[in-house]
Parts: C-alpha cells; sequence; structure tokens
C-alpha cells in the first residue's frame, strides 16, 4: 500500500509524527506499522527508559494521555504504543484534547484493530491534522494474488500463479497467516528462486493435487474421474474443505464464466482484466466456456444457490459429502 509505503519512509528521513492512530478491519498493516516503530524510533539503550507498550483492556484513557504527557529521560523522544486500543472504543474520544496539542516528545501509536473510527468525529479529524490517521481496510479476494507477488518480488523471490491460488484458497485473505507461510518458504529457498505448487505441498501441506482450484480446472474440462478423485479426498478431511468454501469457489467460478460468455473482446488481457484474474487463469475459462454454454451456467448457478440452502440444512439433510457430490454430478451432466 502507498499509504504504508510513505509512512515508513517518512519515518526514516526523522519526520516522525507525534501521534499515529492505526485502524480499520486489517490487522496486518497495524502490525506492521507499529512494529516497525518499536524498533526503529529508538536506539535499544533508549528504549528501556522511553519505550512502553499499553493494552487496551487495562488502562484507561486518562492513564495513556498521562504516560504522554511526561518527558523523556536522556532521549530526544519516548514511545507509546497501545495495542487492542479498539478496547477503548467507548471513550475513546476523550482523546481529543490531547491530540489537539500532543506531546512533540512522545511518539503515541494507537492500534484500533477491527474497526475504524467515525471520521465525522472530532478525534478522526484533529489526529489527521495533528498526526497520522491511517485506516488499513480489507484486501478484496481477487487481490490477494497480486499482494502475494508483489511481496515475494520485493524479497528477490517468484511464485507460480498456481501456486499463489493454492496459498489464497488455503488461507484465505488473512494476510498475516499468509505472510507467515511465505516466511517459512523463504527460508527453505534462496533467493532467485520460484515457489512452486510442490514446493507449498511440501512445507504447508497443501495438496498440488486435491484442492478447489484443481476442482475447478477438471469441472471446465469435464473431467469425470479426476472430479471424483478430488471429491473424494474432500470427503476424507471435511474441515480441512469445508462445503462452504468449496461452494463459494465454483460460484465465483461460474459468475466469471457467465461473465465471460457476454464479452466482446476475449483476448487473454482484455478478459483477464474483465474477469479481475491473472492472465494465466484466462484459459481455464476458455476450456469451460466450451463445455458450459451460457444456458448451461445461468442452470449451474441456480444448481449452487440450492446447494448452498442445503448445506444450511433447509429442506435436506444430506451431509456436505453428498451434498458436493449431487452438486457436481449436476452439473457435470
Amino acid at each position: 500500500m502507498a499509504d504504508v509505503t510513505r509512512i515508513v519512509a517518512d519515518i526514516k528521513a526523522g519526520n516522525i509524527a507525534p501521534i499515529y492512530f492505526l485502524m480499520g478491519e486489517e490487522p496486518y498493516y497495524i502490525d506492521k506499522i507499529s512494529e516497525f516503530i518499536e524498533k526503529s524510533v529508538l536506539s535499544e539503550e533508549e528504549k528501556g527508559f522511553n519505550q512502553m507498550v499499553l493494552y487496551g483492556r487495562e488502562i484507561a484513557i486518562e492513564d495513556i494521555i498521562s504516560n504522554a504527557k511526561r518527558f523523556p529521560m536522556m532521549a530526544e523522544r519516548q514511545v507509546i504504543i497501545v495495542k487492542e486500543a479498539q478496547d477503548l472504543s467507548r471513550s475513546i474520544e476523550n482523546l481529543v484534547d490531547y491530540a489537539k496539542n500532543p506531546q512533540p516528545t512522545t511518539v503515541l501509536v494507537m492500534c484500533y484493530k477491527y474497526k475504524s473510527l467515525d471520521k465525522r468525529k472530532k478525534l478522526a479529524k484533529v489526529v489527521a491534522e495533528n498526526g497520522v490517521l491511517f485506516e488499513s481496510k480489507k484486501m478484496y479476494d481477487n487481490k490477494i494474488g497480486d499482494w502475494i507477488r508483489n511481496v515475494l518480488a520485493g524479497r528477490s523471490y517468484e511464485i507460480k500463479p498456481k501456486a499463489s491460488q493454492m496459498l489464497v484458497e488455503f488461507l484465505g485473505n488473512d494476510l498475516s497467516k499468509i505472510s507467515n507461510e511465505l516466511e517459512k518458504l523463504m527460508l527453505i529457498i534462496p533467493k532467485g528462486n520460484e515457489i512452486t505448487p510442490k514446493l507449498i505441498e511440501e512445507n504447508i501441506g497443501i495438496s498440488k493435487d486435491f484442492n478447489n482450484f484443481e476442482l475447478l480446472k477438471a469441472i471446465g474440462d469435464k473431467n469425470i474421474v479426476k472430479v471424483n478423485q478430488i471429491i473424494n479426498y474432500f470427503a476424507q478431511s471435511p474441515k480441512t474443505h469445508p462445503l462452504v468454501v468449496s461452494i463459494a469457489t465454483l460460484s465465483g467460478f461460474f459468475t466469471k464464466l457467465l461473465l465471460y460468455h457476454g464479452l466482446k473482446d476475449k483476448t487473454q488481457n482484455s478478459a483477464a482484466k474483465a474477469l479481475k484474474v491473472h492472465p494465466f487463469f484466462v484459459k481455464d475459462y476458455v476450456a469451460a466456456a466450451r463445455s458450459y454454454p451460457m444456458r448451461k451456467v445461468s442452470q449451474v448457478i441456480g444448481l449452487l444457490r440450492e446447494a448452498d440452502v442445503n448445506s444450511k440444512g433447509v429442506n435436506s439433510n444430506s451431509s456436505d459429502s453428498d451434498i458436493l457430490k449431487e452438486l457436481l454430478f449436476k452439473i457435470l451432466h
């Protein structure tokens, strides 16, 4: 994110704000910015007397302000980091008066996760005027693959599109979890190398042959044998491959396939942009479009909605495995 890069660059250049209010649904960047401040603003010798970490559920706003107003000891500034500041949501506006005139020798960092300040209220406006107000928004699923590639490129690694898709499918849009797994993989292979599906299977435990990505490909090719192999594998580990995720993945695929049918320009790059997928995956939609005309795709979307209702126990006592098997039989025939 450009805002994160700018904040880090300013701190490195010595342009340090007296207050950082880090908020939003995505905790990853909140953690990264606060960790960077914690590690880099003060020297190791200065941290003993001038850096403290507080927790929202253990302290009141008034105590935070009291600590923020004191002067540093034998240092240019002090750093106060308040983690889990969202636990102070009921009284957070009491920080307004301090934010209007923050102590210039204090760096106050508020980590306000999973929610955001009401920007119409005073605190958000005052922090934006006198410090840094940063909102970390949840990343859309279709952007995660690009994020993975960019993170790895910044560390001199590459990743195959299928490998990236495997991580997204298995870990969802939790950037912290994905980052942790990427760190493990980067410890294994030297810089300049490529992260492959095989490497992920061997070190993270995600099957490169039996996952929702491969299920989509098999359905698109109408490879009935492969589809049955995958759903039988899913049935053996339902917690790892929950029905709700499979239905959501299939719904996303067939919704995009319906959109693909309606495209005037079906060239790879144009289709990738319209479908919001990596160009590598366009060939899967091309293959599926041959097997599933627009009318059939519309029927499949209806079948997926019905399966979703059945998975919630409405008008059905079938197991998740049986619901998926019946759904795929209807899709393929």
